[in-house]
């Protein structure tokens, strides 16, 4: 669902700029025949200019036609805003070196009670022929919602458009079609530079510079206007779940645009927890074979947590998958309101790859209470000492003028107990070199295949303190961690077998663990995230098979000195300890079969020589180890009686 705010943002943006656009139209080229009956090329000056366009209504107190063949009234009989004749007619017949509107303003209505008022100054349409405008451009506007929940006020810089064909823009808005015509080109180019709008909920939005090209779309049979209507009032009204499915459908395919380029965008909200500013410093989209969607340098900051990524990029991103769930709901029986989880989870689009690079995270430390001044052993005074050497001057009734908070003090003296300097609050950093994440065809709205991979992820070794297993870490002196991560899996949803293919870990001076396998019993219900599906899985899902490879790097000897302290003992004391533990208690604690031996043996090698330790384990049975079986073991012989078991060190 889209939230209403967006959804009054997206629908207002489209109508200020189609303001420009439909009246502009009102200089659509004018044929041959019609140039022959007017007398001569001259400028025509019409006031009061009226036109409503479905909820939007377009005023122009005074519009100059320059370079026209046309007469004052038949200018106005085009512009006639109650006239019978359709715009793509109409437009035909119009003819004008240039339009000059010093005054335009579009008022809309809805949904609901919000009031919407765009005004645009000093608006000009140049080269107007054949149904198209060779370049349109206003000097600025200024935007005001004063009535509903969606209050707000902003302005816009200078606005531009090149190759407008305004006839295509009347068919798409108020024509309807099936929707599979070719695509009809509205504009060449956009620009739009220094947009700020700001709502009454403290969240303000400002853009540098827009650039767009290759705006266009098919025609849907609702018409966009309509279509718009419908998805801007979402499941309000007399709208349904189908209504609202086929338009947003629609509305999706009938879409189509070259590229997008944002620059300086940031997005700030005066939060009573403290004020929020998020900040993209580019954004470029490109269709065709180039398709993607890359993100430059952005920031979110909330006092001193700060975090700042320096490149995102997505990569074959389909709506396919989007547009067929939304098809299917709209020819679905059901008429409530909203879509299921489920139904949610279907309508995710589909993403080839992404990639993000320089990560960085700065988390505040905790608070610490604060700390008591040191008292200054001098005697105090009530002020300089009249002719003390050093003391400075009364200021003879005069305020002294304060320093700029940027001036730069003089340099203190060493020993000084006086001397202050002003350090940054201290913060713990997160921070990523680069991360891969890329997804195969998606079933049911999820991936059949994913690969994420993580280079160069570092953290402070506290972060994880108290966590399974990595949680020791800070107690064996690690007080930084650099880490890689890979992890490949593939989902079979036919056969419902998960295969991880491969998850390891690398941890510097720690070492590297690597796990495979084939996990049975799931498929895509596992990961829609309900609480029936995930305790249907204990009783479906099952284990097929499992290799694990411990490679040490440092984290063993770091644990052996940190235990041998402990107990009192020389690491190579403690070290036969465990060998002798490996070899003898291993193996009766999970059964003395063979392969408890084997596993005894094994770790007792990796214990005298800290190398490689490969653990090779699959299911006698084709279907695998349930996972109930395995919760319900008597014992761990119990388990190793039903698999194949293979272990070995260095």
């Amino acid at each position: 669902m889209i939230h209403p705010k967006v959804r009054s943002r997206l629908r207002s943006a489209l109508a200020a700029s189609c303001a420009i656009l439909c009246l502009a139209g009102a200089a659509a080229p004018a044929p041959l025949a019609a140039q022959e009956g007017a007398a001569a090329v001259q400028d025509v000056t019409i006031l009061d200019v009226m036109l409503p366009l479905g909820g939007t209504l377009l005023r122009a107190p005074k519009l100059t036609a320059s370079g026209t063949r046309l007469s004052k009234d038949e200018l106005a009989a085009i512009l006639k805003s109650d006239s019978s004749e359709p715009w793509e007619a109409r437009l035909a017949r119009l003819d004008a070196g240039s339009l000059t509107i010093p005054v335009l303003s579009s008022e809309h209505a809805g949904p609901g009670d919000d009031r919407q008022t765009v005004t645009y100054r000093d608006v000009v349409a140049r080269d107007v022929k054949a149904g198209r405008v060779g370049e349109l451009t206003a000097a600025g506007a200024t935007v005001s919602a004063v009535t509903g929940p969606n209050r707000g006020y902003g302005t816009y810089g200078r606005v531009r458009a090149t190759d407008l064909d305004l006839a295509a823009l009347n068919r798409l808005y108020t024509v309807p079609g099936d929707g599979k015509g070719p695509v009809q080109k509205v504009y060449g180019t956009i620009q739009v530079s220094d947009v700020t709008y700001s709502d009454a909920r403290g969240t303000t939005v400002k853009i540098a510079h827009l650039n767009g090209r290759d705006l266009g779309g098919r025609q849907i049979p609702d018409g966009w206007n309509g279509a718009f209507e419908i998805f801007a009032a979402g499941f309000q009204g007399p709208n349904d779940r189908r209504t609202f499915a086929a338009s947003a459908a629609d509305l999706i395919e009938a879409t189509a645009l070259g590229s997008l380029d944002m620059q300086g965008l940031s997005v700030s909200n005066t939060d009573p927890q403290g004020p929020v500013l998020f900040e993209i410093e580019r954004a470029t989209y490109a269709a065709g074979s180039e398709s993607g969607t890359v993100l430059e340098n952005m920031t979110v900051s909330r006092g001193s947590l700060r975090a700042h990524l320096g490149r995102l990029a997505l990569s074959n991103v389909s709506l396919a998958p989007t547009v067929e769930a939304l098809r299917k709901a709209a020819a679905g029986s059901e008429n409530r309101p909203g879509f299921s989880d489920a139904e949610m989870r279907s309508l995710t689009p589909a993403l080839g790859g992404m990639t993000l690079i320089d990560l960085s995270i700065d988390l505040p430390l905790d608070a610490e209470p604060p700390k008591a001044a040191p008292q200054d052993p001098r005697p105090a005074t009530r002020g300089p000492a009249p002719g003390r050497p050093g003391s400075a001057k009364p200021t003879e009734g005069k305020i002294a003028e304060a320093k700029p908070a940027d001036a730069k003090a003089p340099d203190a003296k060493a020993g000084d107990p006086l001397a202050v300097t002003i350090t940054p609050p201290p913060t713990r950093r997160i921070a990523l070199r680069e991360a891969a994440l890329s997804f195969g065809p998606p079933q049911d709205g999820v991936p059949t295949a994913s690969r994420l991979t993580l280079t160069g992820l570092s953290l402070p070794a506290e972060l994880v303190a108290g966590a399974p297993i990595i949680g020791a870490l800070p107690a064996y002196g690690y007080r930084e961690l650099d880490l890689d991560v890979v992890a490949d899996a593939a989902l079979d949803g036919k056969a419902r077998d998960l295969s991880l293919r491969d998850v390891t870990v690398t941890g510097r001076e720690i070492g590297t663990v690597r796990l495979t396998g084939t996990l049975g019993g799931i498929g895509p219900e596992l990961f829609n995230g309900t609480l029936p599906a995930a305790t249907m899985l204990m009783f479906s899902g099952s284990a097929k098979s499992l290799d694990l490879t411990i490679e040490n790097a440092g984290l063993f000897e770091r644990f052996l000195t940190a235990q041998s302290k402990d107990l009192s003992l020389k690491p190579d004391e403690l070290r036969k300890e465990y060998v002798t533990a490996s070899l003898l208690g291993v193996p009766v604690i999970l059964g003395n079969t063979a392969a408890a031996k084997g596993i005894g043996a094994a770790m007792g090698q990796f214990v005298m020589k800290p190398g490689k330790l490969v653990l090779h384990a699959k299911s006698k049975e084709p279907a695998g180890i349930g996972f109930i079986d395995i919760g319900a073991a008597r014992s761990p012989a119990a388990l190793l009686d039903r698999l194949d078991v293979e272990a070995k060190a260095n």
